[in-house]
This record gives structure tokens, sequence and C-alpha cells, in this order.
């Protein structure tokens, strides 16, 4: 039997803590709590543990670190050596990132729901 063409191929979203937008999971940056209460940079997507996406650029980080976003996300409070080792990885992230037309329209999409 011959594959249905066109048909598209399912993208999972997930949402920065930082700055809410939505994006293709594959272009966040996930920060995992690992069974052990570590808390890392998962670059693969693939540790297991509690997870929180943050958009790969610094403005995010540093908002995430400041306001305790990643604090509430993942359910830990973060030491004073986790925060800096998080900076660190941060630091070597670009300052930010362009929104294309798609990522607008799916930001306003959640914007919309979220004011019902």
């Amino acid at each position: 039997m011959a594959k249905k063409q066109g048909r598209r191929r399912h993208v999972p979203h997930r949402t920065c803590v930082a700055c809410r937008t939505v994006r293709p999971k594959r272009e966040l940056i996930r920060v995992v709590r690992t069974p052990e209460g570590e808390v890392a940079v998962d670059e693969r997507g693939k540790q297991s543990g509690r997870g929180a996406y943050l958009c790969p650029q610094r403005t995010c980080w540093e908002q995430a670190l400041r306001r305790r976003v990643l604090d509430r996300a993942l359910k830990v409070s973060l030491d004073g050596e986790t925060i800096a080792a998080l900076r660190a990885y941060a630091e070597g992230l670009p300052e930010r990132i362009e929104l294309d037309e798609e990522d607008l329209a799916a930001k306003e999409e959640v914007d919309g729901r979220e004011e019902e």
C-alpha cells in the first residue's frame, strides 16, 4: 500500500518558561532535575527527570534565573553553584534570537487561549 502524499509529520511543541513563547521542542533547550535531585542542561532532551524548556537566547535564561521561574518549573530550590553553572552555560548563547512569523502566530494563539 502506498503512503499518503502530503501528510505532515507531527512536531511536538513546548513553551519557554521565561518568555512563554511556543516553539518546536527541538528549538528549545531542556533543563532537567534528575531523580537524584541534580539540575543540569539536557542538550539531547532524553535525560530522565522533570524538565523545563528555555529559548536558546541569553535573555530568557537570565530572566528565568532572576525571577526564579526555573525553581518553580523544576519544583526545586536552586543553589548558588547550580545557578552559576546555568549562567555559565547561558554565556555561550546569543543575546536574542528573532521570532519568525510562525513563532509569532503560535504565541498569539496561546495568548488568546490564556485570556479566555
